[in-house]
């Protein structure tokens, strides 16, 4: 007579049951294999997907999550030293899902994908915790996007406007400039800092090298950015499930700011906004197809398992712009995907661009060329557009985008060397001038209203005599009068945000004025 391994513990199991309340039964299992920061676990027969799980290891307890529901066993990932865990390890179940701490005392710290402190600061004291995986609120639940999220950089807030609550794609082929793009919009935020207007930002480092996130930690600690920051750091030697789990963390800890509009902002400082920038979340897809791989779930194109579109839309979903009912906070994603040789339609680009609002294209060529963001404007959009952008930029930025887009097709017209007339001419100039106008320092972000007056004087023709390496130069003296005698009128635009006739009438006046007595330094 055979003997079943089934029919035993069936038998146990129920001789245990009618002991009643005597006994505290959990749900404990074997590892039976381990490798890669995956585990097949038997014994689990109640585990919930997603659940968490304790391993019990000679080095003390590192947790894990089920990941895979098997007929006779249960794949598991493993947050922490999977190389702790053993074959025959026991494995314990907790009933409860991945929580990470949030709130005020993550500002300013470095922390793993598990919030565990990555910098010298010390012990986290979180009091709050929240789940890692949730699902994104419901259409009831949110409004459209109507306040502009200033990244400070000029050609994104003219051409590609990001609301509060958008999710907008940056992408590219690697070093074309696009951690540059996130980080100058964190530091941007420090002008609302302490004001309504809020911004805690949360950038997640995803399979970067160490050395890279610690020179992106101090540019923010020089500029002061480091106060209402939190650097979630997944590392490229970090295990595949540390990568897998990161972007989810950081967003978690996003929507802790976002839903504090619904207290009325009581429990930090009023500030109900919080931008997420994930960086990158190609990576995040590799060390998601290896985990599946590794569990065996089947491969699909570039042997990406069929659910790795749901991976990413899970995500970005969460970003959004809630309604007054649920107190108006809002929730920002700014996801980077790395491309390979500028090829936007492989499988993750596409997927990610098919969920996102819009994308800010970096092209190497014009990186390479010294035009730097090296934004290509034919392929990036905002599909929310003006209704993201104050009315005064909304107002002078609206031709800014078709005349580029024909400046490139003229500029490459005339390379054949064709003889062309005046009026033509004059609008390779003008475009010439812009391109050069648009052109702006690494983490040096404008403030929104120098935007406005740098991008009026050259859609009205006051570039057209400069000289094109004094473009910059001309700027900045322009800017710096603004500062000085024209500070009445730039207040005024700043307190209307907008550029009706008298406001415009003043800009003339005081933009002629400065143009009169500007000359050029030799």
């Amino acid at each position: 007579m055979k003997i079943r391994a089934d029919e035993i513990a069936t038998v146990i199991k129920n001789e245990i049951a009618s002991f009643g309340a005597e006994l505290e039964v959990s749900d404990v299992g074997r590892v039976v294999e381990v490798g890669d920061g995956i585990a097949r676990i038997y014994g689990l027969s109640k585990a919930m997907a997603g659940e968490l799980l304790e391993f019990q290891t000679s080095d003390g307890a590192v947790m894990g999550q089920v990941f895979n529901l098997e007929l006779d066993t249960v794949g598991a990932v493993i947050y922490g030293d999977y190389l702790s865990v053993k074959e025959g390890d026991m494995v314990k179940s907790t009933g409860r899902l991945l929580e990470v701490p949030v709130g005020e005392a993550l500002l300013g710290r470095v922390v793993d994908p598990l919030g565990r402190p990555l910098d010298d600061a010390g012990p986290i004291a979180a009091t709050k915790f929240s789940k890692v995986d949730i699902i994104a609120p419901g259409i009831a639940e949110r409004q459209p996007v109507t306040e502009p999220l200033q990244t400070g950089i000029k050609a994104i807030d003219a051409m590609i406007p990001i609301g509060r609550g958008q999710r907008e794609l940056i992408i590219g082929d690697r070093k074309t400039g696009k951690t540059a793009v996130a980080v100058d919009t964190i530091i941007n935020q420090k002008q609302y800092w302490g004001t309504p207007d809020a911004v805690v930002c949360i950038y997640v480092a995803i399979g970067q090298k160490e050395s890279t996130v610690a020179a992106v930690v101090e540019t923010l600690k020089k500029a002061g950015a480091m106060d209402y920051t939190i650097v979630v750091n997944a590392g490229s030697s970090d295990p595949a499930p540390m990568q897998y789990i990161a972007p989810y963390t950081g967003c978690t800890m996003g929507e802790y700011f976002m839903w504090q509009g619904k207290n009325g902002g009581a429990d930090y400082k009023g500030c109900k906004h919080a931008l997420c920038i994930y960086d990158d979340l190609s990576k995040q897809a590799v060390a998601y197809r290896q985990l599946s791989l590794l569990l065996r779930r089947p491969p699909g194109r570039e042997a990406y398992p069929g659910d790795v579109f749901y991976l990413h839309s899970r995500l970005l979903e969460r970003a959004t712009k809630l309604s007054a009912e649920n107190g108006g906070g809002s929730l920002t994603a700014l996801p980077v995907i790395e491309t390979q040789e500028g090829d936007v339609s492989a499988y993750i680009p596409t997927n990610v661009i098919s969920i996102t609002d819009g994308q800010i294209y970096l092209e190497p060529e014009l990186f390479f060329a010294g035009v730097r963001p090296a934004i290509n404007v034919g392929i990036s959009v905002s599909r929310v557009g003006g209704n993201a952008q104050i009315k005064a930029m909304k107002k002078i930025a609206g031709s800014l985008r078709l005349d580029l887009a024909a400046f490139r097709e003229l500029e490459a017209f005339a390379q054949l060397g064709t003889e062309l007339d005046k009026a033509t001419q004059r609008q390779l100039d003008r475009g010439a001038a812009m391109v050069e106008l648009l052109k702006q320092p690494q983490y040096v972000p404008f403030h929104v209203v120098d935007q406005v007056i740098s991008i009026y004087a050259g859609t009205k023709g006051y570039l057209d005599d400069v000289d094109l390496g004094d473009v910059r130069a001309f700027e900045q003296a322009l800017l710096d009068y603004f500062k000085g005698v024209g500070k009445p009128v730039w207040d005024e635009l700043n307190a209307k945000r907008a550029l009706d006739s008298d406001a415009e009438k003043k800009l003339e006046a005081a933009l002629k004025a400065f143009k009169s007595g500007w000359t050029p330094k030799k």
